[in-house]
């Protein structure tokens, strides 16, 4: 399953800078991620510091 990101997200890029394969974009208020591109890696939940990104 792709990743999603929460309402806990704070925008600061830190997954989308980190993202292989660039499924993370600037949403609005907060970061999304693209479920067609994602590679379910988890490098994202990885590099968040409040979690936001989690398995949907």
């Amino acid at each position: 399953m792709a990743y999603v990101i929460n309402d806990e997200c704070i925008s600061c890029g830190a997954c989308e800078a980190e993202c292989p394969c660039e499924a993370i974009s600037e949403g609005e208020g907060k970061y999304v991620i693209d479920a067609e591109k994602c590679l379910e890696c988890g490098v994202c939940a990885e590099v968040c510091p409040v979690g936001a990104p989690e398995e949907e």
